[in-house]
């Protein structure tokens, strides 16, 4: 069971579809280690094994037509599921069942995926911690707020599993479990039935183990046309080594994994050279907040006006700052952004991808906090592709990711440039 688990999505799909495996033993496999690991992780906001098995058994009836056939997928519980309760990390939605599935979820299941449960969210999405652990280190953050879906793909769980993205939310908790996380261009996968926050920001993207498992499933869900890897042996790519603004708040051993990776992409015959970003871009994570807080105050309107005891002192304190936001700041702060697009769409002329950091450092002990969001902020502004690699080890022997970003609509060139970034890292 437990080498049925480890598979990736890709290469279970395939087993699928060549019929060598049942997706029935797939996923009860998950479930079996879902059950040894459940306590210590804690990545689960609902499970409903019986419904996974039953889903599982009407793929094995079925002949595969898609890539996604049989194969379990995690969903984000602020995603909605007509079968299973979706609470939105929050107290005031405890068992709240919405009535259809989302669409990415509805998806899942006309493709042939089987909806293996829900995981645990941070609160509607921000910084407010649910119960989850990092499953490299029970005693530290998953980061978040795609707690679980990192977590579970991190342990082995699922092969796959939704997350999304508002400043670093599929980045971050990727980089601090050691999977492979991928925001998408903005609204490449349809964002009906997510509870919505900022509607100009937030993202749905996955977290898997593989760049192509996660190319796989984005490209099922947006109908992009499947992107082929063979060629990433012959690819010599002109890569941007992007230090951001934020350099100076990246520890010491994040900063040195960074640098001395340029050289070795460099012998694996890439082209790298420094790219900086003026002061324009500094602004971004600024922006970030400016954006994200004025929309939060009023997505969030019926929650804070019905249920003001039941938000968390931290998220009550975001909503109270979007509060005072004015609609001239917030028409600046997006002005801004859209400059810096078009800025960065000019740079990405030169270059076929940008490295930068995915986080601050390995996992922050404790769980109280999620981390630091600053290096994935940015580039969600920004609203192109970003995949986070766990290519490094930190000081504690704890993950430590790079980030790839692309131009905007380019994922899979991206994607390509990705898994060629990996592969010469890890050899």
């Amino acid at each position: 069971m437990d080498n049925l688990c480890q598979l990736s999505a890709t290469e279970a799909a395939a087993r699928i579809a060549a019929g060598k495996l049942k997706s029935e033993a797939l996923v009860a496999a998950c479930l079996e280690r879902i059950g040894r690991r459940e306590n210590d992780v804690q990545a689960w906001a609902h499970l409903d094994p019986e419904l996974a098995l039953k889903q599982a058994r009407e793929c094995d009836r079925q002949q595969p037509r898609t890539r996604l056939h049989g194969v379990p997928v995690g969903v984000k519980d602020v995603i909605d599921t007509a079968d299973m309760p979706t609470e939105y990390g929050s107290p005031i939605y405890r068992g709240h069942q919405p009535k259809c599935d989302a669409a990415c979820v509805a998806q899942v299941r006309d493709l042939g995926g089987v909806v293996l449960g829900k995981t645990v969210s941070t609160e509607f999405a921000t910084r407010h911690p649910g119960k989850t652990r990092n499953p490299r280190d029970p005693a530290r953050t998953p980061g978040g707020s795609s707690s679980g879906s990192a977590a579970a793909v991190a342990d082995f769980m699922v092969p796959l599993a939704f997350g999304t993205q508002t400043t670093s939310s599929i980045i971050r908790p990727a980089a601090y479990c050691g999977v492979v996380g991928y925001k998408p261009t903005f609204n490449v996968i349809n964002r009906a039935g997510l509870k919505f926050l900022s509607d100009s920001l937030d993202t749905i993207g996955v977290l898997t183990r593989t760049v192509p498992d996660a190319a796989l499933i984005v490209e099922e869900l947006s109908g992009s046309r499947a992107t082929s890897f063979d060629a990433v042996p012959d690819l010599k790519p002109r890569i941007g080594f992007c230090r951001t603004p934020y350099w100076h708040q990246a520890d010491h051993a994040t900063q040195e994994a960074l640098e001395r990776a340029v050289p070795r992409l460099e012998q694996s015959r890439a082209k790298v050279k420094e790219v900086e970003l003026d002061s324009e871009f500094a602004r971004l994570v600024e922006v970030q907040v400016t954006i994200s807080s004025f929309e939060i105050y009023r997505a969030l309107t019926y929650e804070r006006t019905h249920f003001p005891d039941l938000i968390s002192e931290n998220l009550m304190g975001r909503i109270l700052g979007g509060s005072r936001v004015t609609r001239a700041q917030y028409e600046e702060a997006q002005a801004l952004a859209s400059r810096c697009r078009a800025r960065l769409d000019d740079v990405f002329r030169d270059y076929d991808a940008l490295l930068a950091p995915s986080a601050i450092g390995e996992a922050p002990k404790g769980l109280a906090s999620t981390g630091d969001p600053v290096f994935g902020s940015s580039w969600t502004v920004l609203h192109g592709p970003a995949v986070t690699l766990p290519v490094f080890t930190g000081p504690t022997g704890l993950p430590l990711g790079a980030q790839i970003t692309g131009p905007r609509g380019n994922d899979a060139s991206t994607l390509l440039c990705a898994e060629w970034v990996r592969r010469a890292l890890s050899e």
